[in-house]
C-alpha cells in the first residue's frame, strides 16, 4: 500500500512540479526518490543491501542508456531541423501551406504544416518553433484567440504523424529494435487509424475555437509579438526535396530489397542516415553560402542535449518507478489481463508512459519487460509494433511532458491553465480513440 501511494504520489509531484516550472530534471530528481522511499529502495550505494538495487544506481542506468541509444538520432534530427530553419526551407513550406488555406483555415493550416514537417523528419521541438511564426500571424489575421496555438502545433506533430506507420520519428522506431519489425508494420490498420484521428481531432478543435469565439474570445497580441520577413526564402518545391529525402532515404533502409539490395535494413540506425542525407540535402539550399550555417550545428547539438536530457530524466524517473512493488504488481497484473494480448500490451505502455511523461520513454520501459513473454505467446510483431507505437503517444501528453511544457510556455508563452485543455484533449483523448480503433482492427481483421 504504501509503495502504490508512493508511486501516484510521485508522479502527481512530477506532474505538480512540472506545471509549476520546476526544471524536468529537477522534478524528475525529486520525484523519483520519493517513489524510492516509499518502496523501501536505498537512496545511495553504500545504503543498500548485497545485490540491491538503489535509487541513485537505478536512476542514472535509465538515464545514461538512453541516452547511449538515442543521441545520434536526437543530434542529427536537431541539426537537420536547424538547418531547415537557417535556409528558410521550414519557414517556406510552412508559408506554402498557410498561405495556400488562408487564415480561414489557420488550425487546418497549422496543423497540415506541422504534419508534413514532422513526418518528413523534422524533430517535434523544432517543428513546433518553425511554425509558430506562422501560426501567431494567422491566428492574427484569423482573430482567433491564440491559446489554441498550442494545441494547434501538437495535434500535428505528436499524434497521428508521430506514431504511424512509416514514421521516421522515434516513437516509431524505437519499437524495431525489441521486435523485430519494420518501420511500415501494421500499415494496413495504422492508415485508417491516422486519418480517424486526424479527422476527430481537427472537428474537436474546430468545435472548441467556435465555441470560445462565440463566448467573445479573440486575439490579444502581446509586445513580444514578434513579426518575420520572408523575403528571400527558397521555392516550396525546393524546400520540400529535404524532407523528401529523409523519408526516402529512411523507408530504403529499411527494405534495402527495393532497390536490388541485399540485407535485412539498418533499424533503427536507418534513420541517422537518412537524417545524414536529410542535413546533405538542406545544406545544398545554402550552397552558396554554407559557412552561415555553422551556427545551425553549434544551436543543434545544444538544443538536441536539452532535448534527449529532458526526456532521459523522465526515463530515469521511470527506470526507479519500476523498482516498486507496486509498479511490479501492476505490470504482472496487465499481463494477465483476459481477452486479447494486445489489450493487456497497449494499457501497460499507456501507463509507463504516463509515469515517465515520455512516449519514447515509456517505451524504452516497457518493452524489453514485456516484449518477449507477448512474442511468445505467440502475438503478431507487426501488431503489437504499431499498438504499442499508438499507445505510448497517449498518455504520456500528460502536463509534465517535456514537449508541452516547452510548446505551451518556452514558444507559446501560454500557461497551463489556458493551453493544457485544449491541447490534452487533442494529444491524449484523441490518441486513445485511435488506440481503441486499432485494437479493435487488429481483433478483427
Amino acid at each position: 500500500m504504501v509503495s502504490a501511494l508512493g508511486l501516484v504520489g510521485g508522479l502527481a509531484l512530477l506532474i505538480l512540479l512540472t506545471v509549476r516550472g520546476v526544471n524536468i530534471v529537477v522534478a524528475a530528481v525529486v520525484s523519483a526518490a520519493l517513489v524510492a522511499a516509499t518502496a523501501g529502495v536505498a537512496w545511495l550505494p553504500p545504503l543498500a543491501q548485497s545485490e540491491a538495487p538503489d535509487f541513485a544506481t537505478a536512476y542514472m542506468a535509465g538515464f545514461t542508456s538512453f541516452f547511449a541509444d538515442w543521441f545520434p538520432m536526437f543530434l542529427l534530427g536537431a541539426v537537420f531541423g536547424e538547418i531547415m530553419a537557417r535556409t528558410g526551407a521550414a519557414d517556406s513550406v510552412a508559408l506554402a501551406i498557410t498561405g495556400a488555406l488562408g487564415p480561414r483555415y489557420a488550425a487546418f493550416a497549422v496543423v497540415l504544416a506541422c504534419a508534413v514537417l514532422t513526418y518528413g523528419g523534422v524533430s517535434v521541438f523544432i517543428v513546433a518553433f518553425a511554425v509558430y511564426p506562422m501560426a501567431l500571424s494567422l491566428f492574427r489575421r484569423a482573430d482567433m484567440p491564440r491559446r489554441f496555438i498550442p494545441a494547434c502545433l501538437a495535434f500535428g506533430s505528436v499524434t497521428f504523424t508521430m506514431t504511424t506507420a512509416g514514421s521516421p520519428e522515434i516513437q516509431n522506431i524505437i519499437p524495431q529494435q525489441y521486435l523485430g519489425t519494420k518501420a511500415w508494420a501494421g500499415w494496413q490498420v495504422s492508415l485508417p487509424v491516422a486519418v480517424l484521428m486526424a479527422a476527430i481531432g481537427f472537428f474537436w478543435l474546430s468545435r472548441m475555437m467556435r465555441k470560445a469565439k462565440a463566448r467573445g474570445e479573440r486575439f490579444e497580441a502581446r509586445e513580444d509579438d514578434e513579426r518575420r520577413e520572408h523575403d528571400a526564402l527558397p521555392a516550396w518545391w525546393l524546400s520540400l526535396l529535404p524532407l523528401v529525402v529523409v523519408l526516402g532515404v529512411f523507408l530504403l533502409t529499411q527494405e534495402p530489397g527495393w532497390i536490388g539490395l541485399s540485407g535485412e535494413g539498418l533499424g533503427k540506425w536507418g534513420l541517422v542516415v537518412a537524417l545524414g542525407a536529410g542535413c546533405v540535402a538542406a545544406s545544398l539550399l545554402a550552397i552558396r553560402d554554407l559557412p552561415a550555417l555553422a551556427p545551425a550545428l553549434s544551436i543543434g547539438a545544444t538544443g538536441a542535449v536539452i532535448a534527449i536530457v529532458n526526456t532521459c530524466a523522465v526515463v530515469g524517473f521511470g527506470s526507479v518507478a519500476k523498482l516498486s512493488p507496486a509498479f511490479l504488481s501492476a505490470l504482472s497484473a496487465l499481463e494477465t489481463l483476459p481477452g486479447d494480448p494486445l489489450i493487456g500490451a497497449a494499457i501497460a505502455v499507456t501507463v509507463i508512459a504516463a509515469l515517465t511523461g515520455s512516449a519514447s520513454g515509456g517505451q524504452t520501459i516497457a518493452l524489453p519487460l514485456i516484449a518477449p513473454g507477448y512474442i511468445e505467446a505467440g502475438v503478431d510483431p507487426s501488431e503489437f509494433h504499431r499498438t504499442v507505437a499508438i499507445a505510448s503517444g497517449a498518455l504520456d501528453s500528460l502536463p509534465h511532458n517535456g514537449y508541452v511544457v516547452t510548446t505551451i510556455r518556452a514558444i507559446c508563452g501560454e500557461t497551463h491553465a489556458a493551453a493544457y485543455p485544449a491541447l490534452g484533449a487533442l494529444t491524449v483523448v484523441v490518441p486513445l480513440i485511435g488506440l481503441v480503433v486499432a485494437i479493435g482492427l487488429f481483433v478483427i481483421f
